[in-house]
């Protein structure tokens, strides 16, 4: 098998109520995919299928066997009880990982998204943005080759929106792994999808799918391309949407 994913006319329903429909494309390693679309499209069950969490109804998911999956939630997913320190360390405890060679691991990722002198605090005593990173790095402490993010900068002001983009894609430019990101925002979309995916429709299925010239060049958020790139996903957004309204009315 090619050293990409696979996704071939995916689909799936929860009762009666069918969510995805024919979805297909394929994603590189090293490259990375924005998808995009009205509330309620299906995005996160996309995301839950390519992690395995949740089986397909029709069609397939393949990977390279050997390839290793992390998943990021909107919500952080921290153990509220742990501090930031375990909180990293615990996928390489539960990959049975030995104590001298995590504690290695979790100082090294510290030190790597800025989090050196926060490790024996509990994520309460944590900013979002603090708490983001703590997720990133829990993330990306097992070195996944496939990265699905949902949506996780959308509860964070503009600013730490901001920083958290620019850190994920300088983590991504010196690992190169693939990543997938869910996000409701166009401008977040366009710099970090090296392709966007446009879902809509009920059921879901793709709507756009743009390759991006402008992907991860911060330089070019002021550009002619950007701009123009930004108004074709919004359109095609808007578009989608109504067509979500329309089949659901």
């Amino acid at each position: 098998m090619s050293d990409m994913l696979r996704v071939d006319a995916l689909g799936k329903r929860f009762g009666e109520h069918v969510v995805l429909k024919d979805v297909s494309f394929s994603l590189p390693a090293g490259a990375s995919l924005a998808v995009i679309g009205p509330s309620g499209c299906g995005k996160s069950t996309l995301l839950s299928i390519i992690a395995s969490l949740t089986p397909a109804g029709s069609g397939s998911v393949a990977m390279p066997q050997q390839w290793k999956t992390a998943f990021i939630l909107q919500d952080y997913g921290l153990f509220p009880w742990k501090t930031v320190r375990d909180n990293l360390a615990l996928p390489l405890q539960l990959g049975g990982v030995g104590r001298k060679e995590r504690s290695c691991a979790v100082n090294a990722m510290l030190k790597e998204l800025g989090l050196e002198g926060l490790e024996t605090r509990f994520p309460v005593q944590l900013s979002g943005g603090q708490r983001q990173r703590v997720a990133i790095g829990r993330a990306l402490i097992s070195r996944p080759d496939l990265l699905l993010m949902d949506e996780p900068f959308a509860a964070l002001d503009a600013i730490t929106r901001e920083h958290l983009q620019n850190l994920l894609l300088s983590v991504w430019q010196r690992r190169h792994m693939s990543f997938i990101l869910v996000t409701h925002n166009v401008a977040e979309a366009v710099f970090l999808g090296r392709s966007i995916m446009v879902l809509g429709g009920s059921p879901a299925t793709t709507r756009l799918w743009l390759d991006n010239p402008c992907f991860g060049n911060a330089s070019s958020r002021n550009s002619d391309a950007y701009f123009s790139l930004i108004r074709k996903v919004h359109d095609a957004l808007e578009d989608a949407k109504n067509m979500t309204e329309k089949e659901t009315s």
